[in-house]
């Protein structure tokens, strides 16, 4: 176990966003079962948001629906929440009003059944100072609604700056083969210096890394990596080839392509100067979950070996639509 705003934590986390914001999602019951699962094998840092799907159906009401059901996981689980978006888009809003209305949507859809441990704006409002947000948020935390505060896709600058107006959480950033920016753009320095813990979202290169996604055929219609750059027919064929070369190393460990991948991440924890660095996969059945959960540990050879892979696979195309990029690394 280690430690998010003085709260154990297990060292993978758990990613609710597929379970809502999805074509179809999942009964509530069905995603409860991956809740159990995801609690009892350690992931109890569980990271959320106010749109991860419609304002009728979204990870709050999935919350609300499983702390009632289960209220003695209420005090398990450590909870971040994203939001700070502008209603009905997915434009960051950071000025006062926005940012209290969906702190104040975020606990009324708890509906008091779980405390919201962090909360954190989604991606950076560049039409107002990162200081003035922060402190927008630090009203709640000063008034005991909330436990902390997080950054979502953040330039260094930002995060340095942010840190001087009130302790940071975490800060909760792409991490993964496909994506290493952050190790070298200054993003995770920042970070260690600061002693603040980053949470890696997308660890398993959004399906690269679980060895489901072998063509662009194999994305159901209407998922938003059908738009992704890096998942398109002329590039796929040559990003796939990270993961064929990852999974030789997982066939030779008897682990799985997603187990090697997460432990990948995990490894960078008290690395050349980072912190803590928790990988924060998403699985929406009980079977993937108890996979992810069970961790396993790479030799300093098995890290070698992907480093030389790293350098002679060029991954093609940006984590993103030029649209999405916009508002990264804020």
């Amino acid at each position: 176990m280690v430690e998010i705003i003085g709260k154990k934590v297990g060292t993978t986390g758990f990613g609710l966003m597929g379970m809502t914001w999805r074509a179809n999602p999942p009964p509530f019951e069905e995603s409860f079962k991956a809740m159990k699962a995801a609690l009892d094998g350690g992931s109890n840092f569980w990271n959320g948001g106010e749109f991860y799907g419609t304002p009728e159906l979204n990870s709050l009401h999935l919350l609300r629906d499983y702390f009632t059901k289960y209220p003695e996981d209420a005090d398990k689980v450590v909870l971040s929440i994203k939001g700070g978006a502008k209603p009905g888009q997915l434009e960051p809003d950071g000025s006062r009003e926005n940012v209290h209305r969906s702190i104040n949507e975020c606990l009324r859809l708890l509906e008091g059944k779980k405390f919201l441990d962090i909360f954190e704006c989604a991606r950076v409002d560049p039409k107002v100072p990162i200081e003035d947000t922060i402190s927008y948020i630090a009203e709640f935390v000063k008034a005991g609604k909330l436990g902390g505060i997080s950054l979502s896709e953040v330039s260094a600058q930002t995060i340095r700056r942010a840190a001087k107006v009130h302790p940071i959480a975490c800060v909760e950033v792409e991490l993964s083969l496909y994506s290493t920016d952050i190790l070298e753009n200054g993003i995770a320095q920042a970070c260690g210096e600061l002693g603040i813990p980053i949470v890696a979202y997308s660890p398993l290169g959004r399906g690269f890394l679980t060895g489901q996604i072998r063509s662009f055929d194999d994305i159901p219609e209407g998922d938003f990596r059908r738009i992704q750059p890096r998942f398109q027919p002329d590039v796929f064929d040559e990003n796939i080839k990270l993961a064929d070369e990852v999974q030789k190393i997982a066939k030779k460990k008897g682990a799985t392509l997603g187990q090697v991948a997460l432990a990948w991440v995990r490894q960078h924890t008290g690395r050349n100067g980072l912190g803590l660095v928790i990988p924060i996969p998403g699985a929406s059945t009980e079977s993937r979950v108890q996979e992810n959960v069970k961790e396993i540990t790479l030799t300093e050879g098995e890290i070698a070996e992907i480093g030389e892979i790293l350098k002679r696979i060029e991954i093609k195309g940006d984590r993103y639509p030029k649209a999405v990029m916009h508002h990264c690394n804020g």
